[in-house]
């Protein structure tokens, strides 16, 4: 089975007691996880190292960062470098998040160098694509969603590929309490497996784990994980509270 995945993004949020606090009633609850389960917790830059000491010991857990440079180093005040990131043993990062792309204008250009970037140093990038409701009430979302993935993605060799995480976070469904139906998340996982097995084959993408973003909750998780295609979840506010995270964690795909 692909690897299932319960990614918890804390955004720019808690102070590092409630970090410390959040993390602790969280595996204080010991989900148990199959071989084939994950928890990613992707904090905070200031909390990376506090969160890699709580997790070090758990089987299945890891940190991921939220970003990274697209530059190894030099004058740039206030960013962080993939090779920084390596070098504390953080080996995932989120990219490409929609909030990242909007309000900081990311483009699928600047994405791709630092996919690159994030491979070259070990790290397995957790890369974010979906479309806005406009897009979506357009009848374009899957071919917006392509020309994401094929922007970013697609000078990949099939190797590098298999490091990949896919999220699918459609943006109208982002802190809005809107969620995408489980149907509609099977469709666009569905599609988005389909331009990858154009590119690299169905093996590679049967292989690669497309996590749903937007408005998860401990009550619509099994439901949304339950679709074929769908390997889990990009959490963010359900993810700042233990007892919501922890049914989120349970409803992966045993």
């Amino acid at each position: 089975m692909r690897k299932q995945i319960a990614a918890a993004n804390w955004k720019m949020n808690l102070s590092y007691q409630q970090a410390e606090q959040l993390l602790d009633a969280i595996l204080s609850e010991r989900p148990t996880l199959s071989g084939h389960q994950q928890v990613l917790f992707a904090v905070p830059f200031p909390y990376l190292v506090l969160a890699k000491s709580e997790v070090d010991e758990e089987a299945g857990f890891a940190i991921a960062a939220q970003n990274c440079h697209d530059k190894t180093s030099g004058a740039f005040t206030g960013e962080v470098s993939a090779e920084m990131l390596q070098s504390m043993g953080i080996r995932y990062c989120i990219l490409g998040h929609s909030e990242r792309r909007e309000y900081f204008g990311e483009s699928d250009e600047l994405l791709a160098r630092k996919v690159d970037i994030c491979l070259n140093n070990g790290i397995q990038p957790l890369f974010c694509c979906g479309e806005a409701l406009a897009i979506r009430e357009a009848g374009e979302e899957n071919a917006f969603v392509q020309r994401q993935l094929e922007a970013s993605l697609f000078h990949l060799t099939y190797e590098q590929m298999r490091q990949v995480i896919i999220a699918y976070e459609p943006i109208w469904a982002i802190g809005t309490g809107k969620t995408a139906t489980a149907a509609q998340a099977q469709e666009m996982h569905a599609h988005i497996r389909s331009v990858l097995a154009g590119k690299w084959g169905q093996d590679t993408a049967n292989a690669i784990p497309i996590l749903y973003g937007g408005s998860v909750k401990g009550s619509n998780a099994a439901e949304l994980f339950g679709a074929p295609d769908v390997d889990g979840g990009l959490v963010g506010g359900a993810s700042l509270v233990a007892q919501d995270f922890v049914q989120i964690i349970k409803a992966l795909k045993s």
